[in-house]
């Protein structure tokens, strides 16, 4: 017996109904909320491999968060990191084949709406998909005309309350962006960037799974803030607010 089917003998007493994903620095909203029954590594699941970035741990886990029965994502991969998009949206694949119905996912991004500034969190209500060239192409430069007008609202069908939406644009990275690519980003209806999210969503919500997504604002986009960019200011700066990110995920557990 390999260990995933070990963690699938635990998961199926435990009975996932959720499961949330944890972005870079956010794991410890998990805690005190979230008591682990089982825990696997990424790198024991078929088709997943370790996260390559900091603030990634790397392990899902099965338990319950305050009464809830979930299952965790503590980070992801990403595209940048030359992984297949098939093997980025793998983790949604593996707890929907959980049985979950509900996914959170969580992300660090940038603030390029004015009133987002670190350490907020934005609820993500669309998205918008620059993830090859023909992405810039295809997106008009154009404020979207309705909160429903962006790509990817579809996506989302669960609203974190309480919280300012906005859209999230997703480019691949590894680098932050240009301030000449934020100025684009704003006029066509983006408020929040970042490198993930947005293919895991469109995989759940396919899979009929319902969606939420919440963005940590980590840092002010390129050019409109002061200083260098830098992955340390995400992790520090998504410290701050992973208390308030653990009350959001409570509230959309029990809905």
């Amino acid at each position: 017996m390999t260990a995933f089917d070990r963690f699938r003998q635990s998961a199926d007493t435990v009975r996932p109904q959720a499961a949330v994903v944890f972005g870079s620095g956010l794991a410890a909203a998990a805690s005190p909320a979230f008591t682990p029954v089982a825990t696997i590594p990424y790198a024991d699941i078929p088709g997943m491999a370790p996260p390559g970035v900091a603030g990634h741990r790397g392990e899902l886990a099965v338990g319950h968060w305050a009464g809830v029965p979930v299952a965790v994502g503590f980070g992801r991969v990403h595209f940048y990191e030359g992984h297949p998009w098939e093997r980025v949206t793998r983790l949604v694949r593996v707890v929907a084949e959980l049985g979950v119905r509900r996914v959170i996912l969580t992300n660090a991004a940038g603030g390029i709406r004015e009133d987002l500034n670190p350490g907020d969190l934005m609820a993500i209500r669309g998205h918008l998909k620059l993830l090859d060239a023909g992405g810039w192409k295809s997106t008009p430069l154009t404020p979207s005309p309705s909160p429903q007008g962006a790509r990817g609202a579809n996506s989302y069908s669960l609203l974190a309350p309480d919280l300012p939406s906005g859209i999230y644009a997703a480019l691949t990275g590894p680098c932050y962006e240009t301030p000449a690519e934020i100025r684009g980003l704003r006029v066509m209806g983006a408020d929040a960037v970042g490198m993930s999210t947005a293919v895991e969503a469109e995989t759940a919500a396919d899979l009929g799974l319902a969606v939420a997504g919440v963005s940590c604002i980590t840092n002010k986009a390129a050019g409109l803030g002061s200083g260098v960019l830098s992955h340390q200011e995400v992790e520090e700066t998504a410290r701050t607010a992973v208390g308030r990110l653990g009350a959001v995920i409570g509230g959309l557990l029990r809905i």
